[in-house]
């Protein structure tokens, strides 16, 4: 499992963080993110900027990109935010189905959301940090077994 994506709408608030996270699990992984709806070539969200900072991330080099077909071929793993995402994921790229999951899901009856902090308060970029971590706490344990 050596390509990594991580998707959510925009690509400035969740998958940057769940990618810059992710990269410090695994350095010598490929790992990047995109977007459904991505705002293409906007840098991460100023606040989800901030509160990566306060966590030892610097998201200051990232750029939004929009998710592709070819991404998703490439990529062994793809982690979403939610279980929306990963529905229209499916429909999307239907030959990518088994390699698509949640970030929050944490086996059989453990799942949940990644509520999209976007144009809110800094708590609520503070609580999708936590339970982006929280995933990627998860997914970083599994993938070094499949791995």
């Amino acid at each position: 499992m050596d390509s990594i994506l991580v998707v959510c709408v925009g690509n400035i608030c969740r998958s940057p963080v769940a990618e810059a996270l992710l990269k410090k699990q695994f350095p010598d992984k490929s790992i990047w993110s995109a977007g459904l709806a991505a705002l293409v070539g906007k840098p991460a969200d100023p606040l989800a900027q901030a509160v990566a900072t306060q966590h030892g991330l610097d998201l200051s080099e990232h750029r939004a990109q929009q998710m592709t077909s070819w991404m998703c071929t490439r990529a062994d793993l793809i982690l979403v935010m939610e279980s929306a995402h990963k529905r229209e994921l499916e429909q999307q790229q239907p030959m990518s189905r088994g390699k698509i999951h949640c970030l929050g899901d944490l086996g059989p009856s453990n799942l949940f959301e990644i509520a999209d902090p976007y144009r809110q308060a800094v708590q609520a970029f503070e609580a999708a940090h936590a339970a982006i971590d929280r995933g990627v706490r998860y997914w970083s344990d599994r993938i070094r077994l499949l791995s």
